[in-house]
This record gives structure tokens, C-alpha cells and sequence, in this order.
């Protein structure tokens, strides 16, 4: 049976001695209680919770899946019983303001239990991951009363939250929505549409769902510059902080869906019902990016998650199942037959496996003090970090949950006929792991705002600022004798970077297809180079720390797997490359009406 073990020695190798978190939360104004003990007993306390309450509902929910009757929903058996733990533990107010209720400690910190919460059941963790982006919005443009009223409740656990953006006719073009916001004489609105793709839109886990909502007021001007941001609670809040009369929205139904069973998907019909502004009139999707934002990220997380479960399980199973003799002879002649993993193209899914949801920690822990930097800082140094995360966000969101997917595909593969099979879990995390690169932007949403918005619209200066941190990193280590030759490959790969983008930026000043068309492989490109960085960094700790002679086989593994990523996967990068100099002229030259069947 598929079983979760917190992998807390690479988290604490990742914080502590690759990132140093320990000094970073001393530098951040308010967080100077967060020590190395602290942060540790947070997390063996998250990790116990994850393995022993939410990764044995896993299965479960994803066989039971959601009921829905008549617009009420009912999440899978334990569930809700999962989630009054959750609330009873503090763990939904860990990272937010004490004076909403929350406990005042760093963003990174709650997105570390995030990871095994996460990694121990998807579906459930969705529940409290929605309100934390919800959190966030009201914390970031929300009125002193509106946090009084909603917030707090929402820190506590007490409330969940929700963000309904899309509508049926309209997918990622927020432009075209249609829902509309009527002002009251006691300047509230009336909030009339239909959002479809909510995620735990209704469930029966809390006693009130609040939800942030795109709407149009009636004088708004056409497109994204109309669109506006609105409270809307399921439930009236009363004047003591209880729930009142219900509101006028109604789930009208809960998808289908491939996977993630275990969370509601709901469609959320608002007919009249009372909402409440956030932030300026006309400028809400300025403020949903605070949401979204966050969701990204948390989106970024679901590809470590399922990318680390496949590798646990795998290996599990690749020691344990034997079948075939190993090429060089008998590894194992007492049995019937040697276990599968000393097979080489069985170690090559696991390594991929392993380098994917290493690397991916290392890229989502790095974001995550960004994250903490933006939230805390001021000036220069803010500026700074904002810049950083706004490229890094699109690449961790897509490229995590591309590699994610793949290696959860290897997962099946790994167990050969039993990973078809549902009782050994494999092709439930496939299913899962799919809507990933689709919601929160899919792939090649997100390929375009990092190509176009966030690179050729700042005229490659964002980009600088990452590949000059690069530079430098690989200038201070040209003596490293051992880990000369992935600095050298690191190094060109860097230069290269932005001798592509200046060459698609020239291209599409003649042709603007030429960025869509370059615009996946871009960010797959740049996916593998940020995350060759990024084991670059962590095998330059591990060669320091093997030193000490202590932990040895896991620094040792930590220098074989840079090794594996420098020689197996990065490579990947020649393939984008070419296809990218390929252009736009062979996805542009047949015309629509001539692909035919």
C-alpha cells in the first residue's frame, strides 16, 4: 500500500545549510523568534500530522470523492475530522499578522507544511490552501473592518476561503467576464453570475466559506480595466462574529473530474447576493494577483508534491520487487531474481524522480524566502525580491508541474503492471498530479507572462538580475576542481540564455507569433537551467560538509544526483534550443481551414 514519510533530513538540508534560513529569518523584522528550534519543532509536529492523519485518507478520498445533493457537499469520510485538527493544532493562522489572530511567524515557514501536507494528501490540503490566498487579498486590500469581520476568521480556521475568477465562456481571458455588481444604498453590491472551476467552493468542513470575487460594476469600462473585487459570504457574518442568514449563492453542481476526487469542484451560481469591495473600484484583478499570486506558488508545490510521493514509493518498491537477473550477473544470487532497481533504466526513472523533487524543493524554499523578503522589506530590498519572484514564479509554477507530471508518470511505470492498477496508488497520483499544469494559468499561460511580460517587456532587465546572480556564483567557483565541469556547462548555458532572448526579442519585433511560438520552450528551457543552479548550489554544500566526515552517504548521494541532472537531464536544454531557433513559419505556415481529417 502507497505510504508518506516526511522527508525532513533534505528539508532541513535545503533550509539550513543551502539557504541558511536560520540567518534569513534573523534579518526579517519580526521574526526574530523563528530559530533554528522553533522551525524544526514545527516541523516534526507538521510532519506527524501529514503522515499519520492525512496521508492514509488519501486513497480514500480519492475513491469516495465528494457528494454533492441538492446544493449541499459532502467531503469524503475523515475529512472534516481531519480538518478540526488542523484548526485545533493553530496550524491555519501560523504565518499570518498577530493581530488578525495569527501567530506572526514567516510566510516560508507555513509553505514548508505546506509541502507535506500537500505531499500527504493533494486534495485535502486544498481545502486550507484556498483560504490562505484569501488570507492574503483581504490582509493586502482589505478595509480595517472587513479584516475585523472576515480575516480573523479566516486565520482561526473557523472560515475557509475561496477565489472565484473564471466563468464558462471566458477560461483564462478574465476580460471577458461577465458577472455583475450592482451598488446598494448602504454601500454594499449585489453580486449576480456564474463562476465555474471552484475549487472547495462548498464542503461541509467549516461553518462558513468566504468568497473573493471578480465582478463587473455597471459603469465599468470593457476588458480587464472593468473588473473589480468583492466579499461574498456564504453565510452573513452577525455583529457578534457568528454566521447570520445565508447568502444567495448556491453550488449548482460539482465536476467530474479526472483526479484530486477528494476536493470539490464546484460550479457557484450568485444571484443577488450581498458583497462587499476590496481595494479601488476597476482594479481588481490588480488586487487578485495578490491571490494569485500566492496560488501559484502553491500550484509550483503540487509538482514537488507528487514528483517526491512517486519517488518515495517507487523506490519502496524497486528494492522489494524482484524480476530478471542484473546485467553484470546475479546482485542479489540467494533470491529467485534480483529487485528491479539494479536495473539501469529503472535507476533512471528513480534519479529522475529524485533530481525533479530535490530540485524543485530547492527552487520553492528559495521563492518562499523571497516571498518573506517582498512581505517584510522596504525599499531597495523589496524591489528587489519582487523582481526576482516575478520571474522565478512563472518558471517554478510550470516547469515544477511539468517535471511533477513526468515523474509521477514514471511512478506507474516503475511498478510496471501494478501501477495501472488503483490499490497501489501510482496511477492516482498521475490523475492527480495532471490538473496542475491547468489551473492557476496552464503551461503555456504561464510560458507566455514569463517570455513576453516578464522578461521582453522589462527589455531583459528582470532576466539580468537572475543570470548576472548566476554569473557570479559560477565566477566563484572556476577553482572547484570537482565541480569544474558543471560550472563550465552552467556558465555557457547562463550566456546563452541571453543571447536566445535577445535573438527572440529581434524576431518578434518582425513577427509577435515568434514569441508564442518559443514561448514553452523558453520556460522549459529556463526551468532546467534555474534548477541546475540550484543543485549547483546544493552539491557546493554538500562537498563543504563531507568534509566534517559526518552524514556521508547523504551528502555523497546529494553530489551523484547533481552529477545525474548535469549529464542526464540537462542536456534536455539542445532539444528547446533547436526549437526555439525553428521559429514560429512551421506552427504558422498551414492554414486554419486545411487541418483537416
Amino acid at each position: 500500500m502507497p505510504a508518506y514519510k516526511a522527508p525532513l533530513r533534505d528539508m532541513q538540508f535545503t533550509l539550513f545549510e543551502v539557504l541558511e534560513i536560520d540567518k534569513h529569518y534573523q534579518s526579517l523584522p519580526g521574526c526574530e523568534e523563528a530559530s533554528a528550534d522553533m522551525v524544526q519543532a514545527i516541523m516534526e509536529e507538521g510532519a506527524k500530522f501529514s503522515e499519520r492523519v492525512l496521508a492514509p485518507l488519501n486513497q480514500i478520498g480519492d475513491r469516495e470523492g465528494c457528494k454533492f445533493d441538492n446544493g449541499v457537499v459532502t467531503t469524503p469520510t475523515g475529512f472534516k475530522e481531519a480538518y478540526q485538527q488542523y484548526v485545533e493544532g493553530g496550524w491555519p493562522s501560523l504565518a499570518h499578522a498577530p493581530e488578525h489572530g495569527g501567530q506572526g511567524l514567516p510566510e516560508s515557514l507555513g509553505l514548508i507544511i505546506n509541502e507535506m501536507t500537500g505531499t500527504a494528501n493533494w486534495s485535502w490540503s486544498m481545502y486550507p490552501g484556498l483560504s490562505h490566498g484569501a488570507m492574503n487579498t483581504l490582509e493586502a486590500h482589505g478595509t480595517d473592518e472587513q479584516k475585523h469581520t472576515y480575516l480573523t476568521k479566516l486565520v482561526s480556521g473557523e472560515w475557509t476561503g475561496t477565489m472565484c475568477l473564471t466563468e464558462p465562456h471566458c477560461g483564462t481571458d478574465l476580460g471577458l467576464l461577465r458577472t455583475k455588481a450592482e451598488p446598494q444604498a448602504d454601500g454594499s453590491y449585489k453580486v449576480s453570475g456564474t463562476k465555474i472551476f471552484i475549487s472547495a467552493g462548498e464542503h461541509d468542513m467549516a461553518e462558513n466559506i468566504v468568497h473573493i470575487v471578480l465582478a463587473r460594476l455597471p459603469d465599468a469600462p470593457a476588458g480587464t480595466k472593468g473588473i473589480s473585487l468583492f466579499i461574498v459570504p456564504k453565510f452573513m457574518p452577525t455583529a457578534e462574529g457568528g454566521i447570520g442568514e445565508r447568502n444567495a449563492v448556491s453550488c449548482g453542481s460539482i465536476e467530474h473530474k479526472m483526479g484530486i476526487h477528494g476536493n470539490s469542484t464546484c460550479v457557484m451560481n450568485f444571484d443577488g447576493a450581498t458583497g462587499f469591495l476590496i481595494g479601488p473600484p476597476n482594479k481588481g484583478l490588480n488586487c487578485m494577483f495578490t491571490f494569485m499570486n500566492t496560488a501559484r506558488l502553491g500550484t509550483a508545490l503540487q509538482g514537488l508534491a507528487h514528483a517526491e510521493w512517486a519517488f518515495q514509493n517507487s523506490l519502496t518498491y524497486a528494492k522489494e520487487r524482484l524480476q530478471m537477473r542484473a546485467l553484470n550477473g546475479p546482485a542479489a544470487p540467494e533470491k529467485a531474481a534480483d529487485p528491479i532497481i539494479v536495473h539501469p533504466e529503472v535507476r533512471k526513472m528513480l534519479l529522475t524522480q529524485k533530481a525533479f523533487a530535490e530540485g524543485a524543493r530547492a527552487l520553492i524554499y528559495y521563492c518562499a524566502t523571497l516571498v518573506d523578503r517582498v512581505k517584510l522589506l522596504d525599499g531597495d530590498e523589496r524591489k528587489e525580491a519582487d523582481e526576482l519572484l516575478a520571474l522565478l514564479t512563472p518558471i517554478a509554477k510550470a516547469f515544477l508541474t511539468e517535471v511533477g507530471y513526468e515523474a509521477a508518470n514514471h511512478g506507474v511505470q516503475i511498478y510496471g503492471g501494478h501501477g495501472f492498477i488503483s490499490e497501489w496508488g501510482m496511477e492516482q497520483n498521475v490523475r492527480d498530479s495532471r490538473i496542475s499544469m491547468l489551473y492557476e494559468g496552464t503551461t503555456q499561460i504561464q510560458a507566455l507572462d514569463l517570455l513576453g511580460r516578464k522578461v521582453l517587456m522589462t527589455q531583459g532587465e528582470t532576466l539580468r538580475r537572475f543570470t548576472k546572480m548566476i554569473h557570479k556564483f559560477c565566477q566563484s567557483e572556476e577553482a572547484n576542481e570537482q565541480l569544474k565541469p558543471y560550472v563550465s556547462q552552467l556558465a555557457s548555458l547562463n550566456k546563452e540564455w541571453g543571447e536566445l532572448t535577445m535573438q527572440i526579442g529581434m524576431s518578434a519585433m518582425k513577427n509577435r507569433d515568434e514569441v508564442g511560438a518559443a514561448s514553452v520552450d523558453y520556460l522549459m528551457y529556463s526551468g532546467y537551467i534555474t534548477l541546475a543552479f540550484l543543485w549547483l548550489r546544493m552539491a557546493k554544500t554538500a562537498q563543504e560538509k563531507l568534509a566534517t566526515g559526518q552524514d556521508v552517504e547523504f551528502y555523497q548521494a546529494k553530489l551523484r544526483t547533481c552529477d545525474f541532472y548535469f549529464k542526464r537531464l540537462l542536456p534536455r536544454t539542445r532539444a528547446h534550443v533547436a526549437c526555439m531557433q525553428a521559429g514560429a513559419e512551421p506552427l504558422m505556415a498551414l492554414e486554419a481551414e486545411h487541418f483537416a481529417f
